[in-house]
């Protein structure tokens, strides 16, 4: 049973709304890469452990702090008898472990994620000792991409490989203990401890006059949008969205943006640029916001 469901990093986010609407430094985009590639191989670890049918609990991306030290978990997954954990990696290429290091065929080490693993599983253990539960825990570090291959790999290692996921998948399957209430406490608290926004985020410097205005295509990222009536166009692959929703998702990634700035008509009309007047942003926001009045200026909140 799905618990936690996982949601796209703030960090992501806004990366990917700033490489659309300026121009990145290499190191970003690259990073911004990293990130959707790793998001994409927790999603599909998400569909595999959404496939289960053993009594579980699952909860995705988890970022936890105990003794003053945060750390995060890819998926974690509570049976009746064993809390397992699992860090997702979407490695793709020829790597080989050498004397706890692990290395690309280039010689270019990279960080060993059994460390961080190792990390995660302390803190988890003593955070859940903390809480009054007392289970034993399991820490893996899954490679779910088809094209990885680690060399010299040792065999007493934690590691899941993909050729091995389909025949993990239904080993934990096959698990019989049920849950109880206190399982399901558990998975509660965790889910109330959860903290959603990382303190290190790792952002170029910016400024709303630098970004480029206007609507982006839900469904292909362009900027090629038009207001036809009661919906917006993509010129480029034709996907159609109702203006109120287009402006909406679009007041969604200006907060996100600028959470330090008013919802303001004003504002959301110079951002979203393509809609044809203020007053039919101004309904929008009505409609769907609380208006307030500050000095010369209403708001939205």
């Amino acid at each position: 049973m799905l618990f936690k469901e996982r949601k796209t990093s703030l960090e992501c986010a806004l990366l990917k709304s700033l490489n659309n609407r300026m121009k990145l430094h290499e190191k970003d985009i690259q990073y911004l890469r990293n990130l959707e590639k790793g998001d994409e191989g927790e999603r599909y670890f998400d569909s595999l452990t959404a496939a289960l049918t053993c009594d579980c609990f699952v909860l995705n991306d988890l970022r936890l702090s105990c003794n003053n030290a945060t750390f995060q978990i890819d998926a974690l997954m509570i049976t009746g008898e064993t809390i397992y954990l699992f860090e997702v990696k979407n490695y793709e290429g020829d790597f080989y472990y050498e004397r706890d290091r692990i290395f690309t065929k280039n010689k270019s080490e990279i960080n060993n994620p059994l460390l961080q693993v190792k990390r995660c599983e302390s803190l988890f253990r003593q955070l859940i000792l903390s809480l009054g539960f007392n289970m034993p825990v399991s820490a893996s570090v899954v490679f779910v991409n088809p094209e990885f291959t680690l060399y010299q790999a040792p065999l007493s290692a934690p590691f899941i490989f993909p050729n091995q996921l389909k025949r993990y998948m239904k080993d934990l399957n096959a698990i019989s203990a049920k849950l109880s209430g206190k399982h399901r406490r558990l998975a509660e608290k965790l889910s109330s401890l959860h903290i959603e926004e990382s303190p290190f985020l790792h952002l170029p410097k910016y400024e709303y006059d630098q970004l480029r205005k206007g609507i982006v295509c839900d469904a292909c990222g362009s900027f090629s949008c038009a207001v036809k009536g009661h919906a917006m166009i993509c010129e480029d692959c034709g996907h159609a969205e109702s203006v109120e929703a287009a402006v909406l998702r679009s007041v969604r990634e200006f907060r996100m943006l600028f959470p330090e700035r008013k919802i303001t008509t004003n504002d959301i009309f110079d951002w979203c640029r393509i809609v044809d007047s203020k007053k039919r942003v101004s309904r929008i926001l009505a409609k769907n916001f609380n208006k307030f009045r500050g000095g010369r200026w209403s708001y939205y909140e």
